[in-house]
């Protein structure tokens, strides 16, 4: 018996030595120069969104990930490593993306993310290198027109868990009651089976699906502003500012241009032009 707890007493701390040093590294990992290690690799890993079209969407024909953000990430990486810079790609959602970019797991993040005082205080963000704004999607017919139809106590409405959209919403409807989903499919799937009145984030986000579900449209224009930002760990400046200096180069050669037309030009209903301010 005294064997088997010295044995188990043992086992115990190995285990607790191993997680030890498994953070250890995971956070050595994440203080690292990530512009130094993505030169020695030749490569910069994103986290990017798979369920957001127009942004960043899963193709089951060929699994790879694909949208304005993953063109973005792509350009970037050329930009900042050279033209045989290679663009690596990790899913993310709302709610992990921080979490995976803080643990090292990825060098940057670029999925719809708004830049805001309380994520600046956790993450550090490039300039802006897209306008949204919040809006509304609903089924056609609805008689909801504007967020102020919604104002309505026990109205009840749709958004995703660690979006920016719910405070926001939150903030120009109080009276509503907001029902948050895991993510934008489970979110769209709770608007159809008649959950809630309408869903909201960006309208960038609502136009994508709106195009893939042509029983539904975005109204009320945008209540708010959202400045999409790269987001980075804290203490990354030259990396920072690397993006920063790729992204103005991009503007300047068309390289921008070409891409916002390529995945909003066609979208009706969407100010493309407004989007690149």
């Amino acid at each position: 018996m005294k064997k088997l707890i010295r044995y188990l007493v043992l086992l115990t701390s190995l285990c607790l030595l191993v997680l030890v040093l498994s953070s250890c590294g995971t956070k050595k990992a994440a203080n690292q120069s990530v512009l130094s290690r993505a030169k020695q690799t030749n490569t910069i890993v994103w986290g990017v969104k798979a369920d957001t079209k127009l942004f960043g969407l899963m193709d089951v024909q060929d699994s790879q990930i694909k949208g304005f953000d993953v063109d973005m990430a792509k350009a970037i990486t050329k930009q900042i490593l050279g033209p045989s810079g290679k663009a690596s790609f990790i899913q993310v959602s709302s709610q992990t993306r921080i979490p995976l970019l803080k643990n090292g797991n990825i060098d940057a993040v670029i999925a719809t993310m708004t830049i805001t005082p309380d994520r600046e205080k956790v993450v550090d963000f490039s300039n802006h290198y897209f306008n949204a704004g919040q809006s509304l999607l609903v089924k056609k017919g609805s008689s909801i027109k504007s967020v102020k139809d919604l104002n309505v106590s026990g109205t009840q409405v749709l958004a995703v868990t660690g979006a920016n959209s719910v405070a926001n919403f939150e903030k120009v409807a109080p009276k509503a009651k907001v029902l948050e989903l895991q993510d934008y499919a489970q979110a769209l799937q709770a608007l159809k089976s008649g959950q809630g009145k309408a869903l909201t984030t960006d309208n960038g986000i609502l136009l994508g699906m709106a195009v893939e579900n042509p029983g539904y449209k975005v109204v009320g224009g945008a209540f708010t502003k959202e400045p999409y930002g790269i987001a980075v760990n804290k203490g990354q400046k030259s990396f920072v500012n690397q993006i920063n200096v790729a992204l103005k180069e991009l503007r300047k050669n068309g390289q921008y241009n070409k891409i916002v037309k390529k995945w909003f030009g066609n979208i009706a209903g969407f100010d493309y032009k407004e989007a690149e301010k």
